[in-house]
């Protein structure tokens, strides 16, 4: 590892934010501008080519034989639940450290999620306790590969026995599960094109990818007001069409996306090393990837313990350098699940996540001087010099 190129001059007045889609959009922008004027000059903007055409470049991505796009990740999750005929007096295990989408797809079709725990390595839903919670009432499992790291689908898959298994893989796109991308690991996978994600559009977007025919036909169905052939409706559905406008800058941004990826991991793994060289690897819970997996680096997280996350968080917002907790609250703690009756303490290894996780800077585009004033920032909350040796880093 080279030495840092970070000024201690500059770092603080030079920002560093969380995350700059521009800077990842403006290369490719003349690329967008065409795709865009073609859909334009078409008029077709629902249901036209680039629709399709991103659907079959998804389903060749995840290595799933359908993919159906939709309107955001969020509805692909309840889609993927309607199609598996989830409604009252069903249960669907979930885990509780993840975003609102994945609780709220269950409690919409009146089903009750039942929150299981995390494994503190990964943040990833535990299979075990997963298998505590199975009751006859459950009717589907949806693990998270939460932050771009895929869920240990081998323990999973074996607890869940004949249970459908819903991927929420919204952050993980192109993570990799024993050679095996997300999205092709379970019943159903579920993707969003939200702007912040690692393929991220103009706006919302979601996919959902399965290896079954006649879940990928329901699908189809479902999302445009049940309806088929037109104006002949045999299931009630919703208004769930992926805009053709958003369809053809994905088209655009997948073919960059492995490169994408790339730059994440090479930032993953900078922070590694210079986090481990400095000696903040052991006041740090530094994320790494699991056995048998390749993360995605959604989210590059760290734990903070004895309750200093707060205070390190302010130290970078006051150095002008971009940091996220995912997530404070834990879904079994928020006021409108409070029916289930979950108390603290109840996920504990959720619980401690919540009170530790800061997200720092991943994107591809950020620069390696960026990256060294998020290092030395945190070093400096800890009393450690960043690079006392090297010229730049000079005191």
């Amino acid at each position: 590892m080279s030495n840092s190129t970070a000024d201690p001059q500059c770092c603080g007045t030079m920002p560093v934010p969380m995350l700059d889609v521009n800077r990842q959009n403006e290369p490719l922008r003349a690329e967008i501008d065409a795709a865009i004027a073609d859909v334009c000059r078409s008029g077709a903007f629902v249901h036209g080519p680039a629709c399709r055409e991103l659907e079959s470049a998804m389903a060749d991505y995840c290595g799933s034989k359908h993919a159906v796009g939709c309107a955001s990740g969020s509805d692909a999750l309840l889609l993927s639940l309607m199609a598996l005929d989830v409604g009252p007096g069903d249960e669907v295990i979930i885990p509780s450290f993840t975003f609102f989408a994945t609780a709220g797809a269950v409690w919409r079709l009146g089903a009750k999620p039942v929150f299981a725990d995390i494994l503190p390595e990964t943040f990833n839903i535990d299979p075990t306790d997963v298998a505590r919670k199975i009751s006859p009432a459950t009717k589907a499992i949806i693990p998270v590969h939460l932050f771009g790291q895929a869920v240990d689908m081998q323990g999973l898959t074996a607890v869940a026995g004949e249970l459908p298994i819903v991927e929420d893989a919204a952050q993980a796109i192109g993570a990799e599960y024993q050679g095996q991308r997300s999205g092709s690991l379970g019943k159903l996978g579920c993707f969003s094109f939200y702007p912040t994600k690692n393929l991220g559009g103009f706006g919302d977007g979601g996919m959902i990818t399965t290896d079954d025919q006649q879940l990928a036909d329901r699908l189809r169905i479902l999302r445009d007001h049940g309806q088929h052939p037109r104006y002949h409706h045999h299931v009630v559905g919703v208004n769930s069409r992926l805009d053709t406008l958003q369809a053809a800058v994905l088209n655009v941004k997948i073919r960059h996306l492995d490169a994408s990826a790339a730059g994440r991991k090479h930032n993953a793994m900078r922070y590694f090393e210079e986090f481990n060289r400095i000696g903040l690897h052991d006041a740090l819970g530094i994320p790494g990837e699991a056995e048998h997996c390749q993360s995605a680096w959604n989210q590059y997280t760290i734990r903070v313990p004895d309750g200093r996350r707060d205070e390190l968080q302010s130290h970078l917002a006051a150095q002008k350098i971009g940091s996220a907790v995912y997530y404070p609250v834990p879904l079994h703690l928020q006021e409108c699940f409070s029916e289930l009756g979950y108390e603290p303490g109840s996920l504990p290894h959720t619980e401690k996540a919540a009170e530790e996780v800061l997200s720092l800077p991943i994107y591809a585009e950020l620069s390696s001087a960026e990256q060294d004033c998020v290092v030395q920032a945190i070093a400096e909350v800890f009393g450690i010099a960043y690079l006392a040796d090297a010229a730049d880093c000079a005191a």
